[in-house]
Protein backbone atom coordinates (compact mmCIF):
# COMPACT_ATOMS: atom_id res chain seq x y z
CA UNK A 1 0.00 0.00 0.00
CA UNK A 2 2.91 2.13 1.09
CA UNK A 3 3.94 1.55 -2.74
CA UNK A 4 0.85 2.23 -4.31
CA UNK A 5 1.43 5.70 -2.45
CA UNK A 6 4.90 7.09 -2.63
CA UNK A 7 5.88 4.91 -5.01
CA UNK A 8 8.50 1.88 -4.90
CA UNK A 9 12.02 3.62 -4.61
CA UNK A 10 10.39 6.07 -1.69
CA UNK A 11 9.40 3.40 0.24
CA UNK A 12 11.98 0.95 0.44
CA UNK A 13 13.75 4.10 1.12
CA UNK A 14 11.41 5.17 4.23
CA UNK A 15 11.88 1.38 5.28
CA UNK A 16 15.61 1.86 5.23
CA UNK A 17 15.28 4.69 7.27
CA UNK A 18 12.99 2.77 10.01
CA UNK A 19 15.17 -0.36 9.79
CA UNK A 20 18.26 2.50 10.90
CA UNK A 21 16.52 3.98 13.18
CA UNK A 22 15.28 0.58 15.02
CA UNK A 23 19.07 -0.04 14.98
CA UNK A 24 19.91 3.35 17.06
CA UNK A 25 17.57 3.39 19.48
CA UNK A 26 18.95 -0.07 20.08
CA UNK A 27 22.05 1.29 20.58
CA UNK A 28 21.40 4.46 22.63
CA UNK A 29 19.19 1.65 24.79
CA UNK A 30 22.65 -0.45 25.16
CA UNK A 31 24.94 2.71 25.80
CA UNK A 32 22.01 3.67 29.03
CA UNK A 33 22.70 0.22 30.48
CA UNK A 34 26.35 0.15 30.16
CA UNK A 35 26.62 4.06 31.79
CA UNK A 36 24.15 2.67 34.81
CA UNK A 37 26.11 -0.25 35.71
CA UNK A 38 29.41 1.14 35.11
CA UNK A 39 29.52 5.25 36.63
CA UNK A 40 26.76 4.58 38.89
CA UNK A 41 23.93 6.45 37.14
CA UNK A 42 20.45 5.31 37.94
CA UNK A 43 19.81 5.48 40.99
CA UNK A 44 17.06 7.70 40.77
CA UNK A 45 15.23 5.06 38.21
CA UNK A 46 13.62 7.88 36.13
CA UNK A 47 15.32 9.02 32.82
CA UNK A 48 15.54 12.53 33.93
CA UNK A 49 17.43 11.73 37.17
CA UNK A 50 19.70 9.56 35.17
CA UNK A 51 20.88 12.36 33.13
CA UNK A 52 21.29 14.98 35.94
CA UNK A 53 23.26 12.02 37.45
CA UNK A 54 25.65 11.59 34.53
CA UNK A 55 26.33 15.31 34.10
CA UNK A 56 26.75 15.76 37.68
CA UNK A 57 29.27 12.76 38.02
CA UNK A 58 31.09 14.21 34.76
CA UNK A 59 31.11 17.75 36.38
CA UNK A 60 32.71 16.86 39.89
CA UNK A 61 34.89 14.17 37.97
CA UNK A 62 36.09 17.77 36.23
CA UNK A 63 36.62 19.23 39.42
CA UNK A 64 39.12 16.72 40.72
CA UNK A 65 41.20 16.69 37.53
CA UNK A 66 41.50 20.07 36.80
CA UNK A 67 43.42 21.78 40.28
CA UNK A 68 46.10 18.38 39.96
CA UNK A 69 46.48 19.86 36.14
CA UNK A 70 47.08 23.13 37.03
CA UNK A 71 48.91 22.04 40.27
CA UNK A 72 51.32 20.02 38.40
CA UNK A 73 51.68 22.60 35.59
CA UNK A 74 52.59 25.03 38.64
CA UNK A 75 54.69 22.38 40.47
CA UNK A 76 56.84 21.82 36.75
CA UNK A 77 57.22 25.21 36.31
CA UNK A 78 58.38 25.58 39.47
CA UNK A 79 61.12 23.17 39.19
CA UNK A 80 62.49 24.34 36.46
CA UNK A 81 63.21 27.19 37.67
CA UNK A 82 64.65 26.61 41.03
CA UNK A 83 66.47 23.33 39.94
CA UNK A 84 68.45 25.59 37.07
CA UNK A 85 72.24 25.15 38.65
CA UNK A 86 72.64 28.21 36.56
CA UNK A 87 70.50 30.36 37.85
CA UNK A 88 71.81 33.02 40.35
CA UNK A 89 68.18 34.69 41.34
CA UNK A 90 67.04 31.56 42.81
CA UNK A 91 69.52 29.81 44.20
CA UNK A 92 70.20 29.68 48.17
CA UNK A 93 72.87 31.14 49.54
CA UNK A 94 72.50 29.84 52.83
CA UNK A 95 73.67 26.61 51.33
CA UNK A 96 77.19 28.16 51.40
CA UNK A 97 76.77 29.42 55.15
CA UNK A 98 76.37 25.90 57.01
CA UNK A 99 77.10 26.42 60.48
CA UNK A 100 80.95 24.66 60.79
CA UNK A 101 79.86 23.97 64.89
CA UNK A 102 80.31 26.09 68.23
CA UNK A 103 82.88 27.95 68.57
CA UNK A 104 85.92 27.11 71.24
CA UNK A 105 84.70 27.64 74.96
CA UNK A 106 86.70 30.24 76.50
CA UNK A 107 87.64 29.50 80.51
CA UNK A 108 85.65 32.11 82.44
CA UNK A 109 87.72 32.05 85.12
CA UNK A 110 90.67 33.37 82.83
CA UNK A 111 90.56 36.90 82.30
CA UNK A 112 90.83 37.32 78.61
CA UNK A 113 94.09 38.05 76.61
CA UNK A 114 95.27 38.71 72.87
CA UNK A 115 98.18 36.31 73.11
CA UNK A 116 100.95 35.55 74.74
CA UNK A 117 102.70 38.16 76.97
CA UNK A 118 105.37 39.77 75.16
CA UNK A 119 107.77 42.54 76.85
CA UNK A 120 110.73 42.78 74.68
CA UNK A 121 109.24 43.49 71.40
CA UNK A 122 111.25 46.91 70.52
CA UNK A 123 114.27 44.90 71.04
CA UNK A 124 113.19 42.33 68.60
CA UNK A 125 111.99 44.47 65.98
CA UNK A 126 114.95 46.65 65.86
CA UNK A 127 117.08 42.91 65.35
CA UNK A 128 115.12 42.15 62.25
CA UNK A 129 114.96 45.53 61.20
CA UNK A 130 118.89 45.22 61.08
CA UNK A 131 119.14 41.93 59.83
CA UNK A 132 116.67 42.95 56.72
CA UNK A 133 118.11 45.95 55.17
CA UNK A 134 115.90 46.24 51.87
CA UNK A 135 112.58 46.21 54.27
CA UNK A 136 112.97 49.64 56.02
CA UNK A 137 110.39 51.01 58.49
CA UNK A 138 110.78 54.03 56.60
CA UNK A 139 110.77 54.81 52.93
CA UNK A 140 112.38 58.47 53.05
CA UNK A 141 112.71 60.99 55.83
CA UNK A 142 109.30 61.66 57.07
CA UNK A 143 107.57 59.05 55.73
CA UNK A 144 107.02 55.96 57.07
CA UNK A 145 106.02 52.71 55.98
CA UNK A 146 102.14 52.49 56.38
CA UNK A 147 99.90 49.52 56.56
CA UNK A 148 96.52 50.74 56.00
CA UNK A 149 94.43 47.67 57.65
CA UNK A 150 89.93 47.74 57.03
CA UNK A 151 87.60 44.75 56.75
CA UNK A 152 83.98 43.35 56.64
CA UNK A 153 82.33 40.18 57.67
CA UNK A 154 82.87 36.69 56.12
CA UNK A 155 79.34 36.58 54.89
CA UNK A 156 77.18 38.53 52.81
CA UNK A 157 75.61 41.92 54.08
CA UNK A 158 72.22 41.28 54.96
CA UNK A 159 71.34 44.03 52.98
CA UNK A 160 72.33 43.06 49.66
CA UNK A 161 72.98 46.19 48.19
CA UNK A 162 75.43 46.72 51.10
CA UNK A 163 78.21 44.72 49.18
CA UNK A 164 78.12 47.26 46.37
CA UNK A 165 79.15 49.90 49.20
CA UNK A 166 81.58 47.95 50.37
CA UNK A 167 83.45 47.35 47.20
CA UNK A 168 82.96 51.15 46.31
CA UNK A 169 84.22 51.72 49.78
CA UNK A 170 87.46 49.35 49.69
CA UNK A 171 88.08 50.80 45.96
CA UNK A 172 88.38 54.12 46.91
CA UNK A 173 90.88 53.30 50.19
CA UNK A 174 92.92 51.11 47.15
CA UNK A 175 93.20 54.61 45.05
CA UNK A 176 94.36 56.56 48.03
CA UNK A 177 96.92 54.14 49.08
CA UNK A 178 98.43 54.06 45.56
CA UNK A 179 98.38 57.66 45.21
CA UNK A 180 100.33 58.05 48.75
CA UNK A 181 102.47 54.51 48.79
CA UNK A 182 100.60 52.93 51.80
CA UNK A 183 99.99 49.20 51.45
CA UNK A 184 96.84 47.87 52.81
CA UNK A 185 95.46 44.79 54.02
CA UNK A 186 92.14 43.74 53.93
CA UNK A 187 90.15 41.59 56.02
CA UNK A 188 87.21 38.78 56.14
CA UNK A 189 88.07 36.16 59.19
CA UNK A 190 87.00 36.68 62.77
CA UNK A 191 90.41 35.65 64.60
CA UNK A 192 88.50 35.75 67.69
CA UNK A 193 85.37 34.77 67.85
CA UNK A 194 84.99 36.20 71.14
CA UNK A 195 85.88 39.79 70.12
CA UNK A 196 83.19 40.15 67.25
CA UNK A 197 81.51 43.46 66.49
CA UNK A 198 83.12 46.80 67.71
CA UNK A 199 86.22 44.38 69.03
CA UNK A 200 86.66 42.31 66.40
CA UNK A 201 89.53 44.93 64.83
CA UNK A 202 91.74 44.47 67.92
CA UNK A 203 93.20 40.82 67.91
CA UNK A 204 93.76 41.52 64.25
CA UNK A 205 95.93 45.01 64.65
CA UNK A 206 98.26 42.90 67.37
CA UNK A 207 99.08 39.95 65.04
CA UNK A 208 99.94 42.51 61.77
CA UNK A 209 101.95 44.47 64.10
CA UNK A 210 103.63 40.89 65.25
CA UNK A 211 103.75 39.91 61.44
CA UNK A 212 105.02 42.77 59.88
CA UNK A 213 108.04 44.54 61.75
CA UNK A 214 108.82 46.37 58.71
CA UNK A 215 105.84 48.63 59.16
CA UNK A 216 105.97 51.74 61.29
CA UNK A 217 102.41 52.87 61.33
CA UNK A 218 99.10 50.61 61.06
CA UNK A 219 96.30 52.79 59.99
CA UNK A 220 92.87 51.33 61.18
CA UNK A 221 89.69 52.34 58.84
CA UNK A 222 86.14 51.06 59.30
CA UNK A 223 84.79 49.96 56.42
CA UNK A 224 82.25 52.21 56.09
CA UNK A 225 84.35 55.18 56.21
CA UNK A 226 85.67 57.29 52.67
CA UNK A 227 88.60 58.83 51.52
CA UNK A 228 87.91 62.61 50.17
CA UNK A 229 91.11 64.10 50.02
CA UNK A 230 93.05 62.07 47.92
CA UNK A 231 96.08 64.94 47.94
CA UNK A 232 96.23 65.27 51.17
CA UNK A 233 99.18 63.59 52.92
CA UNK A 234 99.39 62.94 56.55
CA UNK A 235 102.28 65.22 58.60
CA UNK A 236 103.73 61.95 60.32
CA UNK A 237 106.44 64.45 61.63
CA UNK A 238 103.97 66.11 63.47
CA UNK A 239 103.69 62.47 64.95
CA UNK A 240 107.32 61.42 65.87
CA UNK A 241 107.14 61.46 69.77
CA UNK A 242 103.33 60.02 69.44
CA UNK A 243 102.47 56.14 69.20
CA UNK A 244 98.62 56.81 69.08
CA UNK A 245 96.55 59.43 66.84
CA UNK A 246 93.01 59.95 66.64
CA UNK A 247 90.72 62.21 66.09
CA UNK A 248 89.40 63.76 68.76
CA UNK A 249 89.76 66.50 71.14
CA UNK A 250 91.95 67.19 74.60
CA UNK A 251 89.08 69.23 76.72
CA UNK A 252 86.08 67.18 75.40
CA UNK A 253 88.26 63.62 76.81
CA UNK A 254 89.85 64.69 79.73
CA UNK A 255 87.69 67.56 81.06
CA UNK A 256 83.99 66.17 79.81
CA UNK A 257 84.23 62.70 79.81
CA UNK A 258 82.40 62.73 76.94
CA UNK A 259 82.44 59.35 74.70
CA UNK A 260 82.24 61.06 71.82
CA UNK A 261 85.60 63.03 72.55
CA UNK A 262 87.45 60.86 69.91
CA UNK A 263 86.85 58.78 67.62
CA UNK A 264 88.34 55.33 66.75
CA UNK A 265 87.24 54.40 63.32
CA UNK A 266 89.90 55.85 61.74
CA UNK A 267 93.60 55.85 63.61
CA UNK A 268 97.13 55.64 63.21
CA UNK A 269 99.09 53.50 65.79
CA UNK A 270 102.51 52.77 66.09
CA UNK A 271 104.60 49.42 65.63
CA UNK A 272 106.32 48.97 69.05
CA UNK A 273 106.16 47.57 72.33
CA UNK A 274 103.97 50.77 73.64
CA UNK A 275 101.08 50.02 71.45
CA UNK A 276 101.28 45.77 72.46
CA UNK A 277 100.77 47.28 75.67
CA UNK A 278 98.25 49.49 75.40
CA UNK A 279 96.20 46.79 73.44
CA UNK A 280 96.40 44.53 76.35
CA UNK A 281 94.68 47.01 78.79
CA UNK A 282 92.36 47.72 76.21
CA UNK A 283 90.91 44.29 74.87
CA UNK A 284 89.95 42.63 78.30
CA UNK A 285 86.43 44.82 77.91
CA UNK A 286 85.49 43.22 74.45
CA UNK A 287 85.14 39.46 75.08
CA UNK A 288 80.97 38.69 73.90
CA UNK A 289 78.56 38.16 76.75
CA UNK A 290 78.54 38.93 80.37
CA UNK A 291 82.36 40.61 80.60
CA UNK A 292 80.95 43.21 77.72
CA UNK A 293 77.66 43.47 78.97
CA UNK A 294 79.25 44.58 82.59
CA UNK A 295 81.81 46.59 81.16
CA UNK A 296 79.13 48.74 79.00
CA UNK A 297 77.22 49.58 82.62
CA UNK A 298 80.07 51.06 84.29
CA UNK A 299 80.86 53.05 80.70
CA UNK A 300 77.41 54.43 80.63
CA UNK A 301 77.57 55.40 84.17
CA UNK A 302 81.36 57.55 83.82
CA UNK A 303 81.23 58.47 80.74
CA UNK A 304 79.01 61.66 79.45
CA UNK A 305 76.14 61.33 76.62
CA UNK A 306 76.87 57.36 76.62
CA UNK A 307 73.52 55.69 75.41
CA UNK A 308 72.73 52.25 77.73
CA UNK A 309 74.78 49.87 75.46
CA UNK A 310 77.69 47.17 75.65
CA UNK A 311 81.07 48.00 75.95
CA UNK A 312 82.39 49.30 72.13
CA UNK A 313 85.74 49.61 72.37
CA UNK A 314 85.46 53.16 71.47
CA UNK A 315 84.03 54.39 74.85
CA UNK A 316 86.46 51.82 76.25
CA UNK A 317 89.66 53.99 74.99
CA UNK A 318 88.20 57.24 76.31
CA UNK A 319 87.66 55.66 79.89
CA UNK A 320 91.33 54.18 79.52
CA UNK A 321 92.62 57.60 78.71
CA UNK A 322 90.89 59.69 81.39
CA UNK A 323 91.47 56.99 83.87
CA UNK A 324 95.32 56.00 83.23
CA UNK A 325 96.18 59.51 81.65
CA UNK A 326 99.65 59.16 83.31
CA UNK A 327 99.90 55.86 81.79
CA UNK A 328 99.05 56.11 78.21
CA UNK A 329 98.29 60.47 77.51
CA UNK A 330 101.53 61.55 76.68
CA UNK A 331 102.16 59.12 73.51
CA UNK A 332 98.31 59.73 72.50
CA UNK A 333 97.71 62.40 69.94
CA UNK A 334 94.45 63.72 69.34
CA UNK A 335 94.12 64.99 65.94
CA UNK A 336 92.09 67.90 65.28
CA UNK A 337 93.68 70.44 63.06
CA UNK A 338 92.37 67.71 59.45
CA UNK A 339 89.79 65.23 59.51
CA UNK A 340 91.65 62.54 60.20
CA UNK A 341 87.44 61.07 60.95
CA UNK A 342 84.83 63.20 59.84
CA UNK A 343 81.49 62.99 60.39
CA UNK A 344 79.38 62.68 57.76
CA UNK A 345 76.13 64.84 58.63
CA UNK A 346 78.51 67.86 58.85
CA UNK A 347 80.10 67.60 55.50
CA UNK A 348 78.15 65.73 52.66
CA UNK A 349 75.61 68.62 51.99
CA UNK A 350 78.39 71.19 51.59
CA UNK A 351 80.26 69.13 48.77
CA UNK A 352 79.31 71.72 46.04
CA UNK A 353 80.64 74.68 48.43
CA UNK A 354 83.76 72.89 48.61
CA UNK A 355 84.33 72.88 45.27
CA UNK A 356 83.62 76.17 44.41
CA UNK A 357 85.62 77.78 47.50
CA UNK A 358 88.60 75.16 47.89
CA UNK A 359 91.14 72.44 46.53
CA UNK A 360 92.25 68.69 47.76
CA UNK A 361 95.39 69.08 50.01
CA UNK A 362 93.50 70.65 52.78
CA UNK A 363 92.01 67.74 54.72
CA UNK A 364 90.39 69.74 57.10
CA UNK A 365 86.18 71.08 56.93
CA UNK A 366 87.15 73.01 53.84
CA UNK A 367 88.04 69.71 51.94
CA UNK A 368 87.82 66.74 54.31
CA UNK A 369 90.51 64.02 54.11
CA UNK A 370 87.57 60.96 55.59
CA UNK A 371 84.26 61.16 55.44
CA UNK A 372 82.47 58.55 58.04
CA UNK A 373 79.41 57.40 57.85
CA UNK A 374 78.81 56.45 61.29
CA UNK A 375 75.57 55.21 62.07
CA UNK A 376 74.20 54.61 58.29
CA UNK A 377 74.96 50.62 58.26
CA UNK A 378 74.73 49.77 55.14
CA UNK A 379 75.78 45.82 55.07
CA UNK A 380 72.72 45.64 58.01
CA UNK A 381 69.52 45.36 58.00
CA UNK A 382 68.77 48.13 60.41
CA UNK A 383 70.72 52.05 60.46
CA UNK A 384 70.59 54.86 62.98
CA UNK A 385 69.53 57.11 59.53
CA UNK A 386 67.23 56.71 56.53
CA UNK A 387 68.39 54.47 54.23
CA UNK A 388 67.63 56.55 51.33
CA UNK A 389 70.10 59.64 52.81
CA UNK A 390 72.63 57.48 53.57
CA UNK A 391 73.01 55.60 50.35
CA UNK A 392 72.52 58.74 48.17
CA UNK A 393 75.12 60.55 50.60
CA UNK A 394 78.00 57.46 50.53
CA UNK A 395 77.46 57.62 46.38
CA UNK A 396 77.81 61.70 46.70
CA UNK A 397 80.85 61.08 48.55
CA UNK A 398 82.25 58.23 46.92
CA UNK A 399 82.36 60.54 43.26
CA UNK A 400 83.61 63.40 45.60
CA UNK A 401 86.83 61.68 46.07
CA UNK A 402 86.97 59.24 42.63
CA UNK A 403 86.60 62.84 40.87
CA UNK A 404 89.99 63.38 41.96
CA UNK A 405 91.22 60.13 40.61
CA UNK A 406 89.42 60.64 37.48
CA UNK A 407 90.63 63.98 37.04
CA UNK A 408 94.46 62.40 36.16
CA UNK A 409 92.62 60.72 33.14
CA UNK A 410 90.66 63.80 31.95
CA UNK A 411 87.52 63.18 33.60
CA UNK A 412 84.79 63.18 35.99
CA UNK A 413 81.19 62.42 37.41
CA UNK A 414 78.60 64.28 35.33
CA UNK A 415 77.74 65.37 38.94
CA UNK A 416 78.34 63.68 42.11
CA UNK A 417 75.19 61.53 42.31
CA UNK A 418 76.29 60.34 39.32
CA UNK A 419 77.42 57.09 37.98
CA UNK A 420 78.34 58.09 34.53
CA UNK A 421 81.13 60.22 33.79
CA UNK A 422 82.32 62.68 31.07
CA UNK A 423 85.45 64.08 29.42
CA UNK A 424 86.82 67.98 30.78
CA UNK A 425 89.69 67.58 28.51
CA UNK A 426 90.19 66.84 25.05
CA UNK A 427 92.66 64.18 24.35
CA UNK A 428 96.13 65.53 22.96
CA UNK A 429 99.06 63.94 21.28
CA UNK A 430 100.78 64.99 23.65
CA UNK A 431 100.06 63.38 26.61
CA UNK A 432 102.95 63.71 28.90
CA UNK A 433 102.70 67.54 28.82
CA UNK A 434 99.67 67.68 30.45
CA UNK A 435 100.19 69.26 33.93
CA UNK A 436 99.70 67.43 37.20
CA UNK A 437 97.29 69.91 39.06
CA UNK A 438 97.04 68.04 42.37
CA UNK A 439 100.48 66.28 42.26
CA UNK A 440 99.03 63.28 43.08
CA UNK A 441 99.98 61.09 39.64
CA UNK A 442 103.46 61.37 40.55
CA UNK A 443 103.92 62.54 44.48
CA UNK A 444 107.82 63.05 45.26
CA UNK A 445 107.90 59.64 47.58
CA UNK A 446 108.07 57.41 44.46
CA UNK A 447 111.16 59.85 43.16
CA UNK A 448 114.24 57.20 43.42
CA UNK A 449 117.88 58.21 43.97
CA UNK A 450 119.87 57.13 40.92
CA UNK A 451 123.58 57.22 41.90
CA UNK A 452 125.38 59.58 39.17
CA UNK A 453 127.08 57.47 36.60
CA UNK A 454 131.12 58.30 36.73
Amino acid sequence: MLERCVGTLRARQIQRAIRHGKITLLCLFMTVIVLRGTIGAGKFGTPEQDIDDIRQHFYAHRKRVEPHRVLEEVQTTDAAKTEDPNNYEKFDMNKLFVDEGEDEKRDPNKQYSLGPKISDWDEQRSEWLKRNPTLPNFLRPNKPRVLLVTGSSPKPCENPVGDHYLLKSIKNKIDYCRIHGIEIFYNMALLDAEMAGFWAKLPLIRKLLLSHPEVEFLWWMDSDAMFTDMAFEVPWERYKDHNLVMHGWKEMVYDEKNWIGLNTGSFLLRNCQWALDLLDVWAPMGPKGKIRDDAGKILTRELKGRPVFEADDQSAMVYLLITQRDKWGEKVYLESAYYLHGYWGILVDRYEEMIENYHPGLGDHRWPLVTHFVGCKPCGKFGDYPVERCLKQMDRAFNFGDNQVLNMYGFEHRTLASKKVKRIRNETSTPLEVKDELGIRHPAFKVVKVAASS
